[in-house]
């Protein structure tokens, strides 16, 4: 992905400033060290597995179905997932994981078989989204799993299209199990970390709960609002 170039910042900040009614903040702010940090307590010291009943257990509330996979089983699994939403179209993302863990070998093998899968091709660019659309399942594998909230974080660039998660009538999350942290404090901590480390953080970051829905009318829940209708999450028991 090309960096882009900012024109005019010193004179749109300064603006800004000016119409907030105060001088320009040029120097860092100092962070403040707080006495009680409460938000690093939930959850502190569960092992991967605890954190995993604590996910599961979130899932019944959030409408979201959960399979387990080992590394050996995922391929059968996730055929069994397709299976049960009759996808007759796939699309995913361009990611090594998936060859990683034999996903493209899956792939290739039901191409032949009648379900059309593409994988998120960058050349091709609007004409992704189009697909997507008409998918009928988009699978992405989850860089950062919330065990609190049942989120899936995932972390965009290049192959990772957004739509991909986003458009088709089912979304299915991969999740290595080592991605597993306690709630959104040890997501933010590590791309705020990221941040640090590389001087930037990815253009877009998605948290996913479970399939779509809305309260908006009279705090009504409907599931299956605008984007996908039904959801399952993948446990990957890690290499």
């Amino acid at each position: 992905m090309t960096t882009g170039t900012v024109h005019n910042k010193e004179k749109f900040l300064n603006q800004v400033a000016q119409s907030l009614g105060r001088q320009r903040q040029t120097k860092p702010v100092t962070r403040p060290n707080w006495k009680h940090q409460p938000q690093w307590e939930v959850y502190r010291d569960f092992t991967q597995d605890e954190l995993l009943a604590v996910l599961k257990d979130q899932c019944t509330r959030i409408h979201t179905d959960v399979a387990m996979a080992t590394t050996e089983t995922l391929t059968q699994v996730l055929a069994e997932v397709v299976s049960r939403y009759g996808a007759k179209s796939i699309v995913s993302w361009d990611d090594p994981r998936f060859a990683e863990y034999g996903i493209d070998q899956y792939y290739e093998k039901v191409n032949t078989t009648g379900t059309n899968v593409h994988i998120w091709d960058t050349n091709v660019g609007e004409e992704n989204i189009k697909l997507a659309e008409r998918a009928d399942i988009g699978i992405t594998f989850a860089d950062i799993t919330l065990a609190e909230s049942g989120t899936v974080v995932l972390l965009s660039g290049n192959g990772k299209g957004r739509s991909v998660s986003l458009l088709p009538q089912y979304y299915v999350a991969l999740i290595p199990k080592s991605t597993i942290v306690p709630r959104m404090t040890q997501a933010t901590h590590y791309i705020h970390k990221l941040q640090e480390e590389t001087g930037k953080v990815p253009s877009c970051v998605n948290f996913i709960s479970g399939p779509s829905n809305s309260a908006d009318i009279e705090m009504n829940l409907v599931v299956g609002v605008h984007g996908p209708v039904k959801a399952t999450y993948i446990i990957i028991e890690d290499k």
